[in-house]
């Protein structure tokens, strides 16, 4: 979701790293010295600074499908934890009171396949092509708003915000499928009760449609986009912000950031705009996850105590979870799970994105790599 090749007020000129790459080449592939490559593609921002390559669109295509799919699965277990806490039904005492809480007692209770990773399968088929559009309209977006004069925080918010539209229409039913099928528990799990209990990830598919009509794998869809579409522009503005002045701050010769700042700077960026959006997030796994029609519908469910409320839309559930349980216990619960989950995620997928780019442009310059022109 970032650029590699941002505005760095630090870069060094052209010829020096023309010259220091030439004297560099023994090291292989993993020289920290860019390609000759960097004298393509050159994008002019609104204030004219010196400016990095912009990589090929395949080589962002391909680093966003990989840094994205592969930051999803190392943190699923994470997104979760974060579900359960913000979907489980209203009852005094909640089944689960915190994070750490909440982990133990999946695992003890349903294990790993089906308590911890439930729903792996349906996140990854979407994660995929989801994140692959999106860094692709993300660089597409924002080289367009640059080269046309844009501010860069503008062209950056802009990007975000349109990279997690499009991508939506893909991602929004594997979201549905996955917080459902997060949230129900073990298949006929009575220590928690959802409304619904899939066998995998096909019977839920056929259940949903069945019971509740097609419509509703995109159910709470105006809810994701209004929490994925300022997320997504909110981190990529931070991370692109960070990242310039950790390029400042670190001035390292080849114009680049370390790995642990690029880790840090995506960290940052991804819990800021995790924490500012958690309301948000809230109410789109409530929405995903309430069940249309009545529960004698839907078969093996047995009776609970909880309160079962049904929300009409966004403001409604915000505005009912604000009066009957305040702001933390409401409007920002699962806060620490959703902040730890899009820090760690959005500091891996960046991470891997960088060094994916990196790694397809040093392949290119030595032959190894036959896409996008050297």
């Amino acid at each position: 979701m970032t650029s590699h090749g941002d505005v760095s007020s630090s870069s060094p000129s052209f010829s020096n790293l023309s010259t220091s790459h030439e004297n560099d080449r023994s090291l292989g592939i993993f020289s920290k010295f860019p390609s000759e490559s960097i004298k393509r593609s050159l994008a002019p921002t609104l204030k004219n600074k010196d400016v990095e390559q912009e990589p090929p669109y395949i080589d962002v295509l391909i680093a966003g499908g990989m840094g994205g799919t592969i930051a999803d699965f190392l943190m699923h277990s994470v997104d979760t934890v974060k579900t359960r806490l913000q979907g489980q039904p209203t009852a005094n005492p909640p089944k689960y009171h915190n994070m750490l809480h909440a982990y133990s007692t999946i695992l003890r209770e349903e294990g790993v396949t089906r308590g911890l990773y439930g729903g792996l399968s349906p996140a990854m088929a979407g994660s995929l092509p989801q994140t692959t559009i999106y860094f692709g309209m993300y660089e597409y977006t924002k080289r367009t708003l640059t080269t046309a004069g844009c501010p860069d925080t503008i062209a950056h918010l802009a990007g975000g915000s349109i990279g997690e539209f499009v991508a939506s229409f893909i991602y929004v039913p594997s979201e549905v499928l996955k917080t459902r099928m997060q949230l129900q528990g073990q298949y006929n799990n009575p220590s928690f009760i959802s409304g619904y209990n899939y066998k995998n990830t096909w019977h839920a598919l056929r259940m949903i449609v069945k019971y509740d009509g097609a419509g509703a794998l995109y159910h709470g869809y105006k809810a994701t986009l209004l929490r994925d579409v300022p997320f997504a522009a909110l981190q990529f503005a931070f991370y692109e912000k960070f990242k310039m002045e950790a390029k400042k701050w670190e001035a390292r010769p080849d114009g680049q950031m370390s790995f642990t700042m690029d880790a840090v700077c995506g960290g940052v960026a991804g819990g800021l705009a995790g924490f500012m959006t958690t309301p948000l997030d809230v109410m789109k796994t409530l929405l995903q996850t309430q069940v249309k029609k009545p529960t004698a519908s839907i078969p093996a469910v047995t009776s609970t105590t909880a309160t079962q409320k049904y929300y009409v839309g966004i403001w409604d559930g915000l505005k009912w979870n604000l009066k009957h349980h305040g702001v933390i216990g409401g409007l920002f619960r699962g806060v620490g799970p959703r902040v730890f989950w899009t820090s760690l995620q959005s500091a891996l997928m960046f991470v891997i994105y960088e060094q994916a780019l990196q790694l397809q442009d040093n392949m290119r310059h030595f032959g190894q790599w036959p896409y996008g022109s050297s």
